[in-house]
């Protein structure tokens, strides 16, 4: 199979490029991920698509295990959150009657960890998000980026719960769960309740992820525009969530956004270790003026995140070297190419935006450049 994985990835890669990418960028970002998740709404039904699928992985995919954050991954990459997280609903009871109906709310939800592996579904909200309205997404061609202020669009935790749980038997072995408190909340009794309800609901209904993650920041919503990410808030809500994920033996993990001060960094690591979160994804997206009003910010991921989130990610390395802590670190924005996996520094890492660039299977393409990279560098 490994022989075979190199001239087939070549051939993938060249259909990619010349012929799938100009067709799908024939229409705007914000079509094309429509009709991708339709597409995917439709797959997730068929067993035959998703036997497929898990064949294509299988092929593309080596079987490289590797440990991060208390959890066994079995290839260092995975897909980031924002991609398969589902569809906005205006109510709870919305959403729980679509989930009863048999609607497909989370589409991907049995595709995409059958054909690229390791997925964290989310980011989920106590209750369901429809978004912010209008066009909410927009590529960056020359500099291989995405930008997007879709607003944590999501069906809300009790739904993806209920839904995960009827459907628990196709769920992958080895998956994580991303919460968020809900944009524009900020008094912390209510953060705090935001994130336990969230997480009990997926408990309560069986689910029970290889970790869950706490998006500590989401800049692309119109009521929160900015993150928050401090020393109290972090050991508030960080704290309780190991607390109650500790006796299910689930690690907790957490999202920043990039941080530019080496003694944020150091601060929020020092938390994260104190409480016992075992791993930070580093990062989120970064706030930029949006292309059709400058006066609204939307979260850029993909190469203009690169710098930012690279170097957020090598500080977070080596904050906990400097104060010798337990935090794992998992590199995350921009990453879209085997030799910047390397040069991240992180032996594990995330990606959504290469997808765009390199297609449903960017991740094995990452994966085998990585290791072309190592050998000729070594």
């Amino acid at each position: 199979m490994a022989s075979l994985r190199r001239p087939l990835l070549t051939l993938y890669e060249f259909a990619y490029t010349r012929i799938a990418s100009p067709l799908m960028f024939r229409q705007s970002a914000m079509d094309a991920h429509l009709r991708v998740i339709k597409l995917l709404a439709r797959l997730d039904h068929s067993a035959a698509a998703v036997g497929g699928m898990r064949v294509l992985r299988r092929v593309f995919y080596p079987s490289q295990p590797c440990e991060i954050g208390g959890v066994t991954l079995p290839n260092p990459l995975m897909l980031a959150a924002g991609f398969v997280k589902g569809t906005g609903f205006e109510s709870e009871t919305d959403a729980l009657a679509a989930v009863e109906r048999g609607e497909n709310i989370i589409p991907g939800w049995r595709t995409m960890p059958a054909l690229v592996g390791v997925v964290e579904f989310g980011s989920y909200t106590r209750h369901p998000r429809m978004g912010n309205s209008g066009v909410v997404l927009w590529r960056h061609v020359e500099s291989k980026s995405l930008q997007n202020r879709v607003g944590l669009k999501n069906p809300g935790a009790r739904a993806a719960a209920a839904f995960l749980a009827k459907h628990r038997a196709h769920l992958p072995p080895v998956y994580g769960i991303n919460i968020a408190v809900s944009p524009g909340v900020t008094d912390p009794d209510q953060e705090l309740r935001e994130v336990v309800e969230s997480a009990v609901m997926f408990l309560d209904a069986g689910i029970t992820p290889s970790w869950f993650t706490l998006n500590l920041s989401c800049p692309n919503t119109d009521d929160d525009p900015a993150g928050h990410q401090t020393d109290a808030k972090t050991r508030l809500l960080c704290g309780a969530l190991v607390d109650l994920l500790r006796p299910h033996d689930i690690p907790l993990w957490v999202k920043v956004s990039p941080i530019s001060s080496v003694m944020q960094v150091q601060t929020l690591a020092q938390a994260f270790a104190d409480v016992g979160v075992r791993a930070v994804i580093a990062t989120n997206t970064e706030a930029y003026p949006s292309p059709d009003d400058p006066t609204v910010n939307a979260g850029m991921s993909g190469g203009m995140l690169w710098r930012s989130a690279v170097g957020t990610s090598r500080e977070f390395n080596r904050a906990a070297r400097r104060i010798n802590v337990a935090l794992d670190v998992i590199a995350c924005g921009g990453i879209q190419s085997g030799e910047q996996f390397h040069k991240s520094g992180a032996s594990v890492a995330q990606y959504y935006t290469a997808m765009i660039y390199r297609g449903p299977l960017a991740g094995a393409l990452i994966l085998h450049e990585k290791e072309q990279w190592k050998q000729h560098n070594s």
